[in-house]
């Protein structure tokens, strides 16, 4: 018997299995909830096995044939992917989908305009966009979930490689009225006796209080919370300061309230910004091309919020 399905189909079941939800899936892969449940009953007829079991009000749960289905599927569909940028790589054409990551502090800064420019160069590429945090960035990229994401050096296992753009100096972010917002510069030691809106990602959060653990101190930590903007929002409103190495474009915080930005003195070493992959990935054209105009945007001061672009070597 032939079997007979697509690699659509088997796209739309790896998001249903990832996610465990149709609704999540058709946010994923950017298409309506019905056309994923189409699918995945298509090829429940196809494969003559259930897939999932359905369980109300808890989203849907793999069985344990659609288990071992779905890690074929990722294969093949890697294997596609795979054979797809060959093609592109032969026949010398920027063309194909390519899976962005980007961590979720500057994408909304970032990405939008980069992709843009990216997709007017190269009318048959398509980036897919994905904000996440620095931990998933890297699960994703050794899943092959993302093609290649941007983030910071931080914590970057060997399996990957990073192709730094920029160097990013931190400073504190605070409200006008705040009693060190006069100052020119601050040291962390000043900012150690206030109040704090730490932005509580994985791996960032890390960083950020190294700043204060390498010289004895502890931060007093009056917020999380894992969304800029609303960090933004708190600082601007008088409950902390806060540290970060993305500058917006304005001194607004979203509710239109005034911010201060405040270079810090000795502080540790700057973040570095820059691209992760696979390592090898670089031999795919697409890939390739979006580090090159990823490194033109740096250096001609297109891409916002960043200086200090690194040449490469």
């Amino acid at each position: 018997m032939t079997l007979r399905f697509t690699l659509r189909q088997l796209e739309y079941f790896v998001a249903v299995g990832d996610l465990g939800s149709i609704a999540l899936a058709a946010e994923r892969v950017n298409v309506s909830s019905p056309s994923i449940s189409t699918a995945i009953a298509q090829l429940e007829t196809e494969f003559g096995l259930p897939l999932f079991v359905r369980k109300h009000a808890q989203g849907l749960a793999l069985t344990q044939s659609g288990r071992q289905l779905l890690a074929q599927a990722q294969d093949i569909l890697a294997q596609a992917e795979a054979l797809n940028r060959q093609a592109n790589t032969l026949s010398g054409q920027v063309q194909g989908p390519l899976a962005l990551g980007c961590l979720v502090t500057f994408a909304q800064m970032v990405v939008p305009r980069l992709r843009r420019r990216f997709e007017t160069r190269y009318p048959d590429a398509r980036i897919m966009q994905t904000e996440l945090d620095h931990l998933a960035i890297i699960n994703q990229l050794r899943d092959a979930t993302i093609d290649i994401a941007l983030s910071y050096d931080m914590e970057i296992p060997r399996d990957l490689e990073f192709h730094p753009l920029a160097e990013l100096k931190p400073y504190a972010m605070m409200c006008p009225e705040h009693p060190l917002a006069h100052l020119k510069s601050v040291s962390v030691e000043q900012l150690a006796e206030h109040p704090m809106v730490l932005l509580d990602l994985p791996i960032s959060s890390d960083y950020f209080l190294s700043f204060f653990t390498q010289i004895g101190l502890r931060p007093v930590i009056a917020e999380r919370t894992r969304d800029m903007a609303v960090a933004r929002g708190l600082v601007a409103n008088g409950f902390g300061y806060s540290i970060a190495n993305i500058r917006p474009l304005n001194d607004l915080a979203p509710d239109g309230q005034k911010l201060r930005f405040i270079p810090l003195e000795r502080a540790v070493q700057p973040m570095r910004m820059g691209l992760v992959m696979a390592q090898g990935a670089m031999n795919a054209l697409t890939i390739r091309a979006f580090v090159e105009e990823c490194r033109k945007d740096v250096a001609e001061g297109t891409m916002p919020g960043l200086n200090s672009p690194i040449v490469p070597n």
